[in-house]
């Protein structure tokens, strides 16, 4: 309960901007989990099993690579004798590469405007400080200089706690992203060398 009222109070003192950062992080969070859950590989093994795995239709699950080994090995099987194989697979791929891209832009956005968001609770908070200085109130309602310097340091804080670990996450996700874009690459010239 405690921790409840501490927590409440950091809010409080942050002001307003506070709302939008806690909104950006459960928003960034979503995104980082989805994109988490949309980039696993979903097979174990090589890429050579697994085409051949697509080839034979004994292939479980949704993944995304899953998918793309399905849709390489119906190509195939559509355009064999066809000059175009590789055309048409590099065609389709990039359904595939849009679907492993997704919510990449909206994580970026939010990694880099939480410490804007946060910058300017620092703004305001000064802004506050130097009012209370102005006016010479400094003790009022809204806390003086304390008050105004809290607000800045705590909206700080949270833009940095809140981009920090979300920058992480994106660089080990667009990683991923890349590995697995390669993967889809790869499927395609072994189906094309069959």
């Amino acid at each position: 309960m405690d921790l409840i009222n501490q927590s409440l109070d950091l809010l409080q003192m942050g002001g307003w901007v506070t709302i939008p950062l806690l909104l950006s992080s459960a928003l960034m969070w979503y995104a980082i989990a989805h994109r988490w859950m949309n980039l696993n590989r979903g097979y174990q093994g090589t890429i050579r099993k697994l085409v051949k795995d697509a080839l034979a239709d004994k292939l479980q699950g949704d993944s995304v690579v899953i998918r793309a080994a399905r849709n390489a090995a119906e190509t195939y099987f559509m355009f064999k004798s066809h000059t175009s194989l590789k055309s048409v697979l590099a065609e389709e791929s990039k359904v595939f590469e849009r679907e492993l891209a997704r919510h990449r832009p909206l994580l970026e956005t939010l990694v880099m405007t939480a410490p804007l968001m946060g910058l300017l609770g620092t703004v305001i908070g000064m802004i506050e400080t130097f009012e209370s200085l102005g006016d010479m109130t400094l003790f009022t309602q809204s806390g003086g200089i304390a008050g105004g310097i809290s607000q800045a340091l705590i909206t700080t804080q949270m833009g940095l706690i809140i981009a920090i670990p979300g920058l992480l996450c994106d660089r080990f996700l667009k990683r991923r992203e890349e590995l697995l874009r390669d993967e889809i690459y790869q499927m395609q010239e072994v189906v094309c060398q069959i």
